[in-house]
């Protein structure tokens, strides 16, 4: 799912990783407790008791710091929704596009997908000291983003049930794909010893309102963007096998189909709503979403640098590879999507990532709180400053309700 953002949104907290040994009163237990400063904090840990030198299982439930930059999980007004599937109120309803949609999910090509190995315990004890911490970060926001959209398509399966069964059949199945990946994602954990707790997660996290039109926006642009980062990693993996750490990149490529399939989805859903696609205040909203989930994996990325250093990626070439290939994809769909290939737009998401990193520094710094806010300032408003100046260059104007088969051929 995708995190849209703002100015303040930008201007979060990064996640930082802490690893603490917690030890029971009277030094009979012991257990690690991993936490993210701006990342849900609710997880399992796997530690051994010292007095009955039996293997326990412990909860660590920690306070969760909510960030925009962070995975988020959603919620809409589900009352307009069913106005906007009711056949009877929206005649642009596609309904034999719905119907040959529901076949292919019905098919369901990654149902013995996604079987574990022994590889993945293997590959994981291997993986040690920053890249192992930097690896748990990694699966637990994969975990998090994915089990965000099981929530969100299951509560819209359910609601429009009577509204439009099709459409709510779709939604209950992509809340399958989206449940199968968490699944796997929170199984790849198991193997560092640490599991997120999903069952509190989902009453603990808040929630962010979005209305519908929303919701179709960024939903269609997390979705395809999932698939170009997917298949961009598991290309790139397969060409240089010795950065393969861990076995869950294998199963990329298939995995990304089910991403493709979900955007395909939302595509045929903004169809059906013209009025999301064919005014001014549409355009506007297009290219404020696509930049909002552009600066945000920018941003998120490049405080990740070692990760995708890893796996032998260059952080800003992967991450520019990547905004071409969706903003190239969405332009079919949306009516106006940002210039990204203007070489001026990478040098201002490059600018945003150094007044980023000065408001991080300064937070880790030891002044005074309202030292700090003061020195703030000047670098939100060149932020700022820099983001109005992105959404102001001159759009790409795109756009078409034919819905055009997806085939990708450009290779990162």
């Amino acid at each position: 799912m995708a995190a849209a953002c703002s100015v303040s949104s930008v201007l979060a907290c990064n996640a930082r990783l802490s690893l603490k040994e917690n030890v029971a009163p009277g030094g009979s237990s012991s257990k690690a407790i991993v936490s993210f400063g701006a990342q849900p904090g609710v997880w399992k840990s796997f530690g051994l008791s010292k007095s009955h030198g039996k293997g326990v299982v412990m909860m660590a439930k920690k306070e969760i710091n909510e960030s925009l930059l962070t995975p988020r999980f959603y919620t809409t007004d589900f009352e307009e929704m069913e106005q906007l599937f009711n056949k009877d109120i929206n005649k642009n309803l596609n309904q034999a596009e719905f119907d040959a949609l529901l076949q292919e999910f019905k098919t369901d090509y990654n149902q013995t997908h996604f079987v574990r190995n022994p590889e993945f315990k293997e590959a994981a004890g291997k993986i040690q000291g920053p890249m192992r911490q930097i690896f748990v970060e990694f699966l637990e926001r994969s975990c998090t983003a994915e089990f965000s959209g099981f929530l969100l398509y299951k509560e819209l399966g359910r609601r429009l049930k009577k509204t439009n069964p099709v459409v709510a059949e779709i939604f209950t199945l992509m809340s399958r794909d989206e449940a199968r990946h968490a699944g796997f994602l929170n199984k790849g954990l198991s193997d560092f010893g640490l599991a997120l707790d999903l069952g509190f997660l989902t009453k603990a996290r808040k929630y962010t309102f979005f209305k519908p039109k929303f919701i179709f926006y960024a939903t269609y642009l997390s979705e395809k963007i999932g698939y170009w980062r997917y298949i961009t990693i598991y290309r790139h993996l397969k060409e240089n096998p010795d950065y393969q750490l861990y076995p869950i990149f294998k199963y990329f490529e298939n995995w990304c189909q089910d991403e493709n399939r979900h955007g395909d989805f939302f595509s045929a859903l903004l169809k059906a709503q013209p009025q999301f696609l064919n005014d001014w205040k549409a355009k506007l909203w297009s290219r404020f979403f696509c930049l909002s989930v552009y600066i945000t994996m920018y941003l998120n990325d490049t405080q990740r640098t070692s990760f995708y250093e890893g796996i032998g990626l260059d952080t800003k070439k992967f991450d520019m590879h990547v905004i071409i290939e969706t903003n190239r994809t969405t332009a079919r769909i949306f009516p106006a999507v940002p210039d990204v290939e203007n070489p001026e737009f990478k040098r201002k998401l490059d600018r945003m990532v150094a007044y980023n990193q000065a408001l991080i520094n300064i937070g880790e710094s030891n002044a005074p709180a309202a030292v700090k806010n003061l020195q703030k300032i000047p670098i939100i408003a060149q932020f700022a400053g820099e983001m109005l100046a992105m959404f102001f260059m001159k759009p790409v104007e795109s756009g078409s309700l034919d819905f055009v088969d997806f085939e990708p051929q450009i290779v990162y």
